[in-house]
């Protein structure tokens, strides 16, 4: 049996920035072999975006973009000239999957597009994955997933009442999209497994992001509301929020909970040693009164230490867990009895932590094989083993800058 659950697959890569990148690393860190291809005339905008390895600038001490690659290798060409399309076209019948994420123009001005490249390889399965498809009157638009959170209706959500916006943290369909798009391609995987034939899957971030707003969605459908921004309001739960808590070494300290139902809620006011108000005796009450539920347990949490507080709430059965930090997050007990934490030597930064894998299979488990490239790490072993080109032959592609 094989060790890893993707082994044996190889995986061309010509995404950059968060989704292609997020969607090839799941693939990579269970055992597929994938060749990430660069341009070192136009950098990844995450090779210059912070934080930097001791807060020192380079294209090859992010730690933001060496989170996204681990377990690749990594190569370097200029696409905008014949021979490095030469290159690629040589290196086609050994990939099971390329993924891209240019707008739909990029791969075709280069003849890189799938119906070329089948006529390569014929069971090829290509991933194209940008803002709006590859379709429709505004496909060509460029930009990244703050945008695209703002257009599929997250920002509009998002706040504590009308004149608000208090947008989600980030690029947030950066981080909802690679999950669709490695299960669409594992999906095709195992289609070409069963019928021998290959398929290209167009994957838009819009159409991904609507997926985590289906209930706003259905519900507008069904009575004509448009969901707006609330808060943390709940139409199920009250309280249910985050609420300040005592601070700690002059930092803020909050805590979220959420009450699903009356023994809770006298769960938590025995918790706190507080009394009950008729007036929010049922869940209905709290739910319409829901502000001064909020400012009730505010006051009541505002003196206590918030892991302790939410020791105490957890053992007496209601939902509740300290506002962590990032410092708290890589001090977390439990994602340390899960090994979370990977140490991987990079070739410039050396020693640095990465995330561990989202999930643990018992029989094929995945791991971060290796650190992320350095910008034309696998020139040589990738043109030369692979292609089979000689020295002289990279020396004269590098003088070019064909290859970097």
């Amino acid at each position: 049996m094989s060790r890893f659950a993707l082994e044996g697959v190889h995986v061309l890569d010509f995404a950059w920035v968060g989704v292609g990148p997020i969607t090839t690393k799941y693939f990579a860190d269970n055992g597929a072999d994938v060749i990430r291809v660069e341009s070192a005339s136009h950098l990844d905008v995450l090779r210059i975006g912070p934080p930097w390895k001791d807060a020192m600038p380079g294209i090859n001490r992010s730690q933001f973009f060496a989170s996204y690659n681990t377990s690749k290798k990594g190569i370097t060409l200029d696409l905008s000239k014949p021979k490095a399309r030469e290159l690629v076209k040589r290196m086609v019948p050994w990939a099971d999957i390329i993924v891209e994420s240019f707008t739909p123009k990029a791969m075709r001005n280069w003849g890189l597009d799938y119906e070329k490249l089948r006529a390569i390889r014929p069971d090829l399965i290509m991933l194209s994955t940008c803002m709006q498809g590859q379709t429709g009157p505004n496909a060509l638009y460029p930009g990244f997933g703050q945008l695209m959170a703002a257009l599929s209706g997250f920002y509009y959500i998002s706040g504590y009442g009308p004149g608000s916006c208090t947008p989600p943290y980030g690029a947030y369909t950066d981080f909802i999209a690679p999950r669709f798009s490695a299960f669409a391609l594992l999906a095709a995987l195992d289609y070409r497994r069963r019928t021998g034939t290959g398929q290209y899957i167009d994957m838009a971030q819009y159409e991904c992001a609507m997926q985590n707003l289906a209930p706003a969605l259905i519900d507008y459908h069904a009575t004509s509301r448009v969901l707006g921004p609330q808060g943390n309001a709940s139409a199920r739960y009250a309280p249910h929020g985050a609420y300040q808590c005592a601070d700690e070494d002059g930092n803020e300290r909050w805590i979220a909970i959420a009450v699903a139902g009356d023994e809770q809620w006298r769960a938590m006011l025995a918790a706190l040693a507080a009394d009950s108000e008729p007036r929010f005796a049922t869940a209905p009450a709290r739910i319409e009164n829901a502000a001064a539920i909020d400012q009730l347990v505010g006051s009541l949490t505002c003196t206590h230490n918030a892991h302790e507080l939410a020791v105490k709430l957890q053992a007496a059965g209601v939902a509740a867990y300290p506002v962590e930090n990032c410092v708290d997050i890589h001090q977390d007990d439990n994602l340390e009895a899960f090994g979370f934490w990977h140490w991987l030597e990079h070739k410039e930064m050396g020693a640095s932590p990465y995330e561990g894998l989202e999930h643990r299979m018992s029989r094929t488990p995945g791991t971060l094989r290796s650190a992320a490239p350095i910008l034309g790490q696998d020139n040589d072993e990738v043109f030369g083993e692979m292609l089979s080109l000689s020295a002289e032959e990279i020396e004269q592609l590098k003088k070019e800058n064909v290859i970097f």
